[in-house]
């Protein structure tokens, strides 16, 4: 064999001062460069440099932080290491410094320093000839490896020039490491592999040298990678999933604690081997008893109800049922969310909520590539750790109010998950692997389904949650919200009584909404104006006389005869006070919650011609919408205001050219008589509540009765609310939310409804006693929908066959 040839190196070298450890010919070491000296000497020799002698760099171990920029030069230990400067890595950020990785050639002793700035350079002498020793850099480097956690000891060898005293310092050593060894073959029976991974630690402590201290912190995480390790040997995760973690895991192994990667890479093995691969609940498949917990959760919504039946029915038949993707669109309030909760609880599964009103960045859905410095996974694969199952209940809550922006369309990153098709494979950009979703049971809610994109309510069926009735909702507030807030408050029926009759008061002249949220803020401020009364019972015996108001909250007590107490004896203690229970009439409820804030004003709003009332759908549910038109000496134009949309723009002026083609047939003329409606007039539309924005093609009807109430002088019924879009011809075209708007014409105490004839099928929808309120006029023209509006009929010729029937 050829002999090696001999490494000779400059008889000047420039030094750099280390702290984090002592390299030795023949191993690698990453150092890092942010001192003034060390800095400088790398932007002089090896950022300008072209020749190899000038990455030849002399490496002196030094025990204090060279980091600190003292102006004079510390004590230099005398021998020193010739390296390789392999590779020079820098940033700015959060300060100017480098990472070297350097590779040890051979000793040196220092003569004498030279100079010490900008940085030191010493005049050096080689003390090793590799030549003489081909077949022990192996050895030194297995050495290396060895010592690095044993610092005064790995310089001990680095001073020991002679062959001789080297393996007198290493022998020792070794035969520890042995008898450790051999300790552990005895004492431990475990897996052969396991006993590989377990030793670690042992022959470290064995191998301890005096003077020397353990690195607790580096024992405790080698034994959470040992943890770590087993954890993932034993998990259930697909064999793509484990194959990433072996690989992931042995790059751990070899990566340095300080390293930024380190951090990540092991966070990234914890999350996998905590997903819930194969962990699933058992779901509770009996039909009777979910309806019974529907029923008793949830009052009336009984198509949404019936939905959820039918997928517990198909899924009590066929256990390998696909997750359906159901969204719950309707106002708020009316329970969509409780709904979802409810769905969880009777298949005996984890319910998980996902908040995405406002998410605008696609990677909280698909989480973020573990390039970036915070990485992280998304919400859906979050939400699976957070469960600790495979199948749960996820409510995507607010779907129709994601954003958008520069990140990304959310949106559009929910098309996998909610595709049942496709997330059998859904793969987050942190996890980078596939992950099954097909057995999570997704519930999305929204307001409205003209925000959400057409491809992602492609992937959804939506069920229409519409508003309560006004019975509804008595029932309700007595089921459930009065039972509430007396437990929140620390109330009991003994102590208030909220009878129907008043509960319907404040439904109809305190709130007007298609939910129950502001019933219950209602109720909850009645219970404490009682609470402070109850409050004050307690410290008093004898009953506040008064007519009408009673000092502090002024709320009145009426006393019931049941609640008298019996006997004057000295349980007498134990007994109601005098005044309880306090019943909340209508003069109480003025009282507490102030004058009425909605009174039927109706009839006074169509006191003179050019007003109709229309029927609007809004996320919020219907409402009723006042039209109102006035004429004026002018030029022919036509004006509109109320914040209103193009589409409602185009209604108005569609009406208006259909009334002056008609004007002959129906008698219509301005201001001067001529049959021409715009000749010298100018004519004002106006929708109120201006500060909402109203759009929509329903309001077409209502826009056409109100001109033709204007130009005949006539006065539209007080009692008649209408919906329709109109064409060019005079034809009325059906509309949508037809139940939300007939209970809003309900709520405003309206008695006649005109609909398109062919929105007659919605009307099934309609409670039964609401049916019974209203009467219903379908109409397929303009001419029976002014027949329907107007005392005695409008038109000249009527069709027969008008549709008018108590329903």
């Amino acid at each position: 064999m050829s002999s090696v040839s001999p490494i000779q190196i400059p008889s000047r070298l420039p030094l750099l001062l280390t702290h984090e450890g002592v390299l030795l010919p023949g191993s690698t070491m990453r150092t890092s460069v942010d001192s003034a000296r060390n800095l400088q000497l790398v932007r002089s020799r090896l950022l300008k440099g072209t020749s190899l002698q000038s990455t030849i760099l002399g490496v002196i171990p030094n025990t204090p932080d060279p980091a600190s920029d003292a102006q004079d030069l510390p004590p230099l230990h005398r021998i020193g290491t010739a390296a390789l400067a392999v590779q020079v890595v820098g940033s700015n950020w959060p300060k100017p410094h480098y990472t070297l990785l350097i590779t040890g050639l051979c000793r040196f002793q220092i003569i004498q320093v030279i100079k010490e700035k900008p940085y030191p350079v010493a005049e050096v002498e080689q003390l090793d000839r590799l030549e003489e020793f081909p077949n022990t850099c192996k050895t030194r480097e297995e050495l290396g490896e060895l010592s690095e956690q044993f610092y005064k000891y790995a310089v001990q060898i680095l001073d020991a020039v002679s062959l001789e005293e080297r393996f007198k310092m290493t022998i020792p050593l070794l035969v520890r490491q042995i008898e450790g060894l051999k300790l552990l073959q005895k004492t431990r029976k475990h897996k052969q592999d396991d006993k590989r991974i377990i030793a670690i630690r042992p022959i470290r402590r064995l191998a301890h040298i005096p003077g020397t201290v353990e690195d607790e912190d580096e024992d405790e995480d080698n034994d959470d990678i040992v943890m770590l390790e087993k954890k993932i040997r034993t998990s259930s995760m697909p064999e793509q999933a484990h194959r990433v973690c072996v690989k992931e895991l042995k790059r751990l192994k070899k990566m340095p604690q300080s390293m930024p990667e380190y951090a990540l890479t092991r966070n990234y093995l914890e999350l996998m081997v905590e997903l819930p691969w194969n962990r699933s609940t058992t779901d509770r498949l009996d039909i009777r008893a979910a309806r019974i917990l529907l029923d008793n959760d949830h009052y009336a919504m009984e198509k949404l109800k019936k939905r959820v039946l039918e997928y517990l029915a198909v899924r009590q038949l066929k256990n390998n049922l696909k997750g359906p993707i159901l969204c719950f669109v309707g106002p708020p309030g009316v329970g969509k969310t409780s709904v979802g909760r409810s769905v969880a609880k009777t298949l005996g599964r984890e319910f998980h909520r996902i908040a995405l009103g406002g998410v605008c960045d696609q990677s909280d859905i698909r989480g973020h590539r573990r390039t970036y410095v915070g990485s992280m996974p998304g919400r859906i694969i979050n939400g699976l750790k957070t469960v600790g199952v495979n199948n749960p209940v996820f409510l995507l809550d607010e779907v129709d109010k994601l954003g958008k922006s520069l990140q990304g369309d959310p949106a559009a990153a929910l098309l996998e998950v909610l595709d049942p098709e496709q997330n059998h494979n859904f793969t987050d950009h942190y996890l980078n692997v596939a992950f099954d979703l097909s057995q999570v049971l997704f519930i999305a809610t929204a307001n409205t389904t003209a925000t959400i994109p057409p491809a992602l309510l492609d992937r959804m069926e939506i069920i229409q949650v519409p508003g309560y009735t006004q019975e509804e909702k008595i029932e309700i507030a007595h089921r459930h919200l009065i039972p509430k807030q007396l437990e929140q408050h620390g109330l009991t029926p003994q102590q208030i009584q909220i009878p129907q009759v008043t509960t319907l008061d404040i439904i109809t002249r305190y709130t007007r909404e298609a939910g129950v949220r502001s019933l219950d803020r209602k109720l909850g401020a009645i219970c404490r104006a009682v609470a402070v009364k109850v409050a004050e019972g307690q410290h008093r015996e004898a009953k506040l006389d008064r007519p009408d108001v009673t000092e502090g909250e002024g709320c009145r007590e009426h006393i019931l005869e049941d609640a008298k107490p019996e006997s004057t004896s000295d349980t007498t203690d134990l007994a109601l006070p005098p005044e309880m229970p306090i019943l909340i009439d209508f003069h109480a409820l003025k009282d507490i919650l102030g004058p009425p804030m909605y009174e039927m004003e109706v009839s006074e709003r169509l006191s003179q011609p050019g007003v109709a009332i229309g029927l609007a759908w809004t996320p919020l549910g219907g409402e009723i919408m006042f039209v109102e038109a006035s004429r004026m000496d002018g030029e022919g134009q036509l004006t509109l205001t109320g914040q209103l949309g193009n589409v409602m723009k185009e209604s108005a002026h569609l009406a208006i050219s259909w009334l002056r083609s008609n004007a002959k047939k129906y008698h219509l003329t301005n201001a001067s008589g001529s049959f021409d409606l715009l000749e010298n007039t100018d004519i004002h539309l106006h929708f109120p509540a201006g500060a909402v924005t109203k759009d929509g093609p329903s309001a077409g009807v209502t826009i056409a009765t109100c001109l033709a109430s204007l130009f005949s002088g006539r006065l539209v019924r007080s009692d008649v609310a209408m919906t329709g879009e109109i064409t060019l011809r005079g034809l009325v075209l059906p509309v949508g939310g037809i139940k939300d708007k007939v209970l809003a014409a309900h709520r405003a105490g309206l008695k006649r409804v005109i609909i398109p004839q062919r929105n007659e099928k919605d009307l099934e929808e309609i409670p039964g006693n609401v049916r019974q309120d209203l009467s219903f006029v379908t109409a397929s023209c303009l001419d029976e929908v002014l027949n329907a509006a107007f005392d005695g009929g409008f038109t000249v010729n009527t069709r027969p066959g008008l549709l008018s029937s108590k329903l």
